[in-house]
């Protein structure tokens, strides 16, 4: 028999570098596998029960080898049994290392982008575009990525910049592809998708599966304020270097636990608690993933 889920509960997830933030802006930016495993101690012990992984080289450069994941789960899982959850997000449509890495090292959860947009940041003060791109994600990439995860027993988290991303899940259900119960990521605040509103949120929200779970993620300075929107509706939250650097007094964040110390708060002050890893397992049903094998070629016809 089930337990049903405690809608009180919080999972915190902490996204600890990205792959755009350097140490020009923030010093406390981690690069290397034992610095980021320094950073998913702390937000461990802050109170985070997910980390979100991006890999990087030691001059702060993006990565996606598979062998700097697989150093970077081992430097994580030194120092504390917080879950892991690997990125892979990538403006190429060759998915090969990505779906290496998911095979190989076997994070719990993987970040799967639910669809193609304009990825885009403006300067208001500048009247220019600081980058302007369009990052594809076919209906063909995702299912890439899905099968491998499907084939290594990881969970997948739908990221969805705006709310067509999030309808658009039903064709890889019906194919099933996908799976239900499923987890969701909200991003608000990012050019080219849905606004930093209480509104977003709520019309997202409605969109998915029930019995789903949800985060926000809260790009720059709308985070604080977007992570209360989620404590309320019921929703979990994500803080972290990767999406805001700043405090909610505005100075700058000395680590990923800082920020998390602050969410934390926050759960609390709301009436709501912080998920331990192993009930954010049981909330996230990370447990009940067990891994397919890939679908057998069909048979050569014959005369």
């Amino acid at each position: 028999m089930t337990t049903e889920r405690d809608p009180d509960l919080c999972v915190i997830t902490c996204a600890l570098t990205g792959v755009l933030a350097n140490r020009k802006q923030c010093e406390h930016i981690p690069y290397t596998p034992t610095e980021i495993g320094e950073e998913a101690r702390r937000a461990y012990e802050a109170g985070a029960s997910v980390v979100h992984i991006h890999a990087r080289n030691d001059d702060g450069s993006p990565t996606f080898s598979p062998a700097t994941f697989a150093k970077i789960k081992d430097e994580v899982r030194k120092r504390s049994p917080i879950i892991l959850n690997y990125s892979t997000g990538t403006m190429l449509d060759d998915v090969t290392e990505q779906t290496t890495y998911i095979k190989e090292s076997k994070p719990e959860i993987a970040a799967l982008n639910m669809g193609t947009m304009n990825y885009s940041k403006y300067s208001a003060k500048k009247k220019a575009f600081a980058f302007d791109m369009v990052f594809p994600n076919t209906y063909e990439k995702i299912i890439k990525l899905l099968t491998a995860m499907n084939e290594a027993g990881v969970k997948p988290e739908l990221e969805c910049f705006d709310s067509g991303h999030t309808h658009g899940i039903w064709p890889l259900l019906d194919m099933g592809v996908l799976k239900k119960p499923l987890q969701f990521s909200f991003i608000v605040n990012v050019l080219g998708g849905i606004p930093p509103l209480v509104e977003s949120l709520q019309l997202q929200s409605k969109i998915i599966p029930p019995g789903s779970e949800w985060e926000v993620i809260g790009i720059s300075h709308c985070q604080w304020r977007m992570l209360a929107t989620a404590l309320v509706l019921g929703g979990n939250i994500r803080c972290g270097l990767e999406d805001h650097l700043y405090l909610p007094n505005g100075t700058m964040a000395k680590s990923n636990g800082e920020l998390v110390e602050v969410a934390a708060r926050m759960v609390r002050d709301v009436g709501r608690k912080v998920a331990t890893v192993e009930e954010a397992r049981k909330i996230l049903s990370l447990d009940a993933i067990k891994p397919q094998p890939a679908p057998s070629a069909s048979p050569r016809a014959t005369a």
